[in-house]
């Protein structure tokens, strides 16, 4: 069963962008809830909680308990806006989920056992992590945080799919409803071919040539003054 997280919010009575603006001063991020039953609500949270939230991969991908005035909605991040360099969340937008509807969301990939895997103990062999998140339909509350893929016993020209993923009960992928084109690869081993560039041929030669030029100018120098003494 997933884990549900607690996220602490308060009512924005005032909008528009400068009215963001001075929110953010203040060391507060603007944000909206929308979806389900309700109208759509303005809010803000604490910035220095936000941080701290972001730091944690579960705040993106699962289901969260919003607090705001004493009534908690159960929502998912749907999307953030960061300051293009600076460590600061401009705003957030958070969709309710509804009893008894399926969610459609994305959740990460995380790989274990690589280490200690056939692959991973041979030289030149390189394991492509070719997708780190996937799309899944679920009910919230069998949302995972994240799906574990086992990398213990691969071996060079392994390949793990979408369709060979282990998943919690519950949980699909909506891709692989297309066929089996749809069925990508998740994780693919192959082994690392290093060329080494040969010298080019007579280019040993043509150096020797340049080096004896100066001493076949120094002879004809010397005849020349001969010649004048004469």
């Amino acid at each position: 069963m997933a884990t549900i997280h607690e996220v602490n919010a308060e009512v924005r009575s005032d909008e528009g962008k400068g009215a963001s603006r001075r929110l953010r001063h203040a060391g507060m991020v603007p944000a909206i809830i929308y979806g389900g039953e309700k109208p759509p609500q303005s809010i803000q949270l604490e910035h220095r909680v936000v941080l701290a939230l972001s730091k944690h991969e579960w705040f993106f991908s699962s289901v969260l308990d919003l607090k705001v005035g004493g009534k908690v909605d159960k929502v998912l991040l749907r999307d953030w806006q960061k300051h293009p360099f600076k460590m600061q969340m401009m705003h957030m937008d958070f969709q309710r989920i509804r009893a008894g509807e399926k969610l459609h969301t994305t959740i990460p990939l995380h790989f274990v056992g690589q280490e200690h895997s056939p692959a991973g103990k041979t030289s030149g062999v390189v394991v492509s992590h070719n997708i780190t998140e996937i799309d899944v339909a679920c009910m919230a509350e069998d949302l995972p945080e994240y799906i574990e893929v086992d990398l213990s016993t691969i071996n060079q020209g392994d390949m793990i799919h979408l369709s060979e993923l282990n998943l919690p009960a519950g949980v699909e992928i909506p891709e692989l409803r297309h066929g089996p084109d749809h069925d990508l690869p998740v994780v693919t081993v192959h082994a690392v071919k290093i060329e080494i560039e040969a010298p080019a041929e007579g280019e040993d030669a043509e150096g020797e040539g340049e080096e004896g030029a100066p001493a076949a100018d120094a002879d004809a120098s010397d005849d020349s003054g001969s010649d004048e003494d004469k």
